[in-house]
């Protein structure tokens, strides 16, 4: 039997770690473009939903507290004042997307004062994932793997 064989090795190594370096870039990249998505949501609902990432709303303030308050407050917002909502970061780095404040009394708004010992302060989370936040991960996610693949 006459015959031709033609045969190719292909050394995949190099491509191989090539591939992993752009994987890694592009989950860095991700990762911060979720945490950047998250921070928005987060101030959008200190500022203007004043309602949990379960569309709970929060706890509005003891009566004694709102005497205190003037037409330019609300709910974890102090106009005029550096505070909670200007706080909010993204903090994202690496393969992990973070977005929180440094904020001490940031834990108490968020669990309330049962969890970190001051009874009496209800809880008024702004830090989670609401299914909108979930949708918009999933579009992102969605977008950024149709671009790699183009």
């Amino acid at each position: 039997m006459v015959g031709v064989v033609a045969q190719f090795e292909l050394d995949t190594a190099m491509a191989e770690a090539g591939l992993r370096d752009l994987a890694a870039w592009q989950i860095d990249a991700l990762a911060f473009n979720i945490g950047a998505l998250l921070e928005s949501s987060t101030r959008e609902r200190i500022a203007d939903d004043k309602a949990g990432p379960d569309g709970e709303p929060w706890a509005a303030w003891s009566e004694g507290y709102a005497a205190t308050r003037s037409a330019r407050h609300s709910l974890l917002v102090a106009d005029g004042l550096p505070g909670l909502l200007d706080s909010i970061q993204n903090y994202s780095d690496g393969p992990e997307a973070r977005v929180g404040t440094n904020l001490v009394y940031g834990a108490i708004q968020q669990f309330g004062g049962e969890e970190v010992g001051s009874p009496g302060l209800p809880a008024r989370p702004y830090l989670g994932l609401s299914d909108q936040d979930r949708r918009d991960i999933a579009d992102l996610v969605t977008g950024d793997l149709s671009e790699v693949l183009q």
